[in-house]
């Protein structure tokens, strides 16, 4: 019976032999990013639902406040609202609009003679190259008429993210969030939405409005800001929310009477 051969007298392939005289490499744990976790918030759910509804008591039919005669002009608006106040922007857009109130007309009216119109308006000079620019790209990509998609819109120069939310929701109707100073104020002093940009302040508000009152909640939170919880000092003795708000800055806790204001 023949003897198995002892290992010495295994011949090994050169792959085999090079594979085994190499060290045994580590294996190194993929380090990951850790995912960023959302800032919790001190609100429960029915403390939430029960702020939006009293701001729909306060204002049934909220409306924005600056003046337009269609979609066209509201993107006009929103786009010269930018680093200025709406009361100076509808001083400025009386008189445009009642001679060009389509992207056809603001472009027989001319970059200069726009700019005449709106030289009251911070940074009105390429404000107006941005409505001449944009009427172009409505005219030659869009028929005239205004898209109503956040995809189009933000193409159009001087249009963002915040002017698109405004024309899609008070314009076509669809329940967006558009994230201005007050409403990006009001999320992180109540600290119900906060957020270092306003994509992250949107999003966090979004997560937390209840799907009903979406629609109005834009609305409903810039007047807030601008009237009553405002950046210099907010007037907490006129705030119907201000037992359950959770800022540090708040004066008082007992809320205004929940009475209904003008739109």
């Amino acid at each position: 019976m023949e003897k198995p051969k002892s290992p010495k007298h295994v011949k090994m392939s050169p792959l085999a032999s090079a594979a085994e005289k190499m060290p045994a490499q580590r294996k190194t744990a993929v380090k990951r990013k850790p995912a960023a976790r959302r800032p919790r918030i001190p609100y429960t759910k029915d403390e939430i639902r029960e702020i939006f509804r009293r701001f729909s008591i306060q204002r049934p039919e909220p409306k924005g406040e600056l003046e337009h005669v269609n979609p066209f002009t509201l993107v006009v608006a929103v786009a010269l609202s930018a680093q200025a106040t709406d009361a100076g922007v509808n001083k400025a857009t009386r008189a445009l609009f009642a001679v060009a109130d389509t992207p056809e007309k603001m472009l027989a009216l001319g970059e200069d003679k726009v700019r005449d119109y709106i030289k009251t308006i911070g940074l009105y000079r390429n404000k107006a190259k941005n409505v001449i620019a944009l009427s172009r790209k409505l005219v030659d990509d869009f028929g005239g008429e205004v898209p109503r998609t956040e995809d189009e819109l933000v193409t159009l120069p001087g249009v963002g993210r915040k002017t698109a939310n405004v024309v899609m929701s008070m314009a076509f109707g669809v329940p967006t969030l558009a994230v201005d100073t007050h409403v990006f104020r009001i999320g992180n002093r109540l600290r119900i939405a906060p957020g270092k940009t306003p994509d992250e302040v949107e999003a966090a508000f979004l997560r937390i409005i209840p799907e009903d009152y979406l629609f109005h909640a834009h609305h409903w939170l810039i007047l807030h800001g601008r009237y009553c919880c405002k950046a210099r000092k907010p007037e907490c003795e006129r705030c119907v929310i201000a037992d359950i708000c959770k800022s540090k800055e708040k004066t008082t806790d007992v809320p205004a009477p929940l009475v209904e204001l003008p739109a």
